[in-house]
């Protein structure tokens, strides 16, 4: 594919709701779109970053750096022919920047796949035209009570599987009362995103108490470096532990696994460094008979486009965060994804079969970058 023109395209949209994890509160999904326009179709990435790196190193002014400054002009150095599969090489010299690199390689995908008439379920192997669909909800302010009335909404709305954030003062209290009020056949899970000390006796003990609700998983306790610590206590614990910062490319994964440290993987595109990664990630999991499925990152409808492809391959055992649209978004910038009986459906289109709508996109819009000038 010939690229011709490659837009960096800052929008922040308004969350429904506060979400609050153990790293801070999000009023406002402040995302990165990348926009390739090649000389035989056109494509859109987003990159995952939130604003402040909490989540991991990178964040969203970084990556419009990087981007701008060494990922475009090193992508396109050789000439302005380039395939999705070729990005990765290409970048290589670059170091860490997964999330960047994704936007970067899933927008050349989309374009590519545009160009070829063929829709990016098909091109991954996906074997599903719908994936169940679960929810991440964020520690609200207003404590139990307003925890146990999100989930009943949720539940209402048809939500298969909840995934409740916790942190050092919110978490057992609050998850045993969510089993309390919908009982043991609510699927429950939980994410500390890395808010816990394996070393600390209080966090340790509240890790446990998690382990004796029934819970689906438990996700990333410890920090993403400490996978020795997540095969100490994923040894003495009943619940799964899944993993998910500490997953950050395939090689990684086949470590962990082989540590024994989770038996279960959250597969993220923009953690990873892109689709091709996640495919990847999704066969060494696969291969070893290990459970993944697919997370998000308050993604807009490019990126949850490409994550509700993804969660559709053979081997994603478990609901992913493939939210409806209207779970984050007054309006998004695409059209929307929608709930159905528990259910999204995957894109049928051309590449990601979602692009963002002029007056949505215009009204979304804060900045605009073209690295190459033209």
């Amino acid at each position: 594919m010939t690229v011709e023109r490659i837009d960096l395209v800052r929008v922040g949209l308004p969350l429904v709701t506060p979400f609050r994890t153990s790293f801070g509160v999000q009023t406002v999904r402040d995302a990165l779109l990348v926009h390739v326009r090649g000389r035989e179709a056109e494509g859109w990435g987003e990159c995952v970053t939130p604003a402040s790196p909490v989540y991991s190193e990178e964040y969203t002014d970084g990556a419009m750096h990087v981007l701008a400054d060494e990922l475009v002009p090193r992508l396109l150095a050789p000439g302005r022919s380039v395939r999705a599969e070729d990005v990765g090489l290409r970048l290589a010299g670059i170091k860490g920047h997964r999330m960047a690199k994704a936007a970067l390689e899933s927008a050349v995908l989309d374009a590519q796949l545009r160009a070829a008439d063929r829709p990016l379920a098909a091109y991954l192997g996906a074997t599903r035209d719908r994936v169940p669909a679960g929810v991440s909800v964020g520690i609200p302010d207003g404590g139990v009570p307003e925890l146990l009335e999100l989930v009943a909404g949720y539940l209402q709305a048809g939500y298969v599987r909840i995934k409740a954030k916790v942190a050092r003062g919110a978490d057992v209290q609050p998850m045993q009362a969510l089993r309390s009020r919908f009982g043991a056949s609510l699927r429950l899970q939980v994410d500390a995103n890395a808010g816990y000390d394996p070393d600390a006796r209080a966090d340790v003990a509240a890790l446990d108490g998690l382990d004796e609700l029934g819970l689906v998983q438990i996700e990333q306790p410890f920090g993403p470096d400490r996978l020795l610590a997540h095969a100490r206590h994923a040894a003495r614990w009943r619940t799964p532990v899944c993993l998910d910062e500490s997953v950050t490319d395939a090689a990684r994964a086949v470590e962990a696994l082989e540590l024994r440290a989770c038996r279960i993987v959250n597969v993220k595109p923009g953690r990873v460094g892109g689709p091709l990664e996640s495919v990847r990630v999704h066969d060494a999991c696969r291969d070893r008979g290990v459970p993944v499925w697919c997370g998000g990152m308050l993604e807009t409808g490019v990126g949850r486009a490409l994550n509700v492809a993804i969660a559709a391959m053979p081997g994603f055992e478990l609901p992913g965060d493939t939210s409806a649209s209207d779970r984050y978004f007054a309006e998004d910038v695409t059209e929307p994804f929608v709930l159905q009986d528990g259910h999204v459906a995957v894109p049928q289109g051309p590449g990601i079969g979602r692009t963002p709508r002029d007056e949505p996109l215009k009204a979304a819009e804060r900045h605009r970058v073209d690295p190459l000038g033209s």
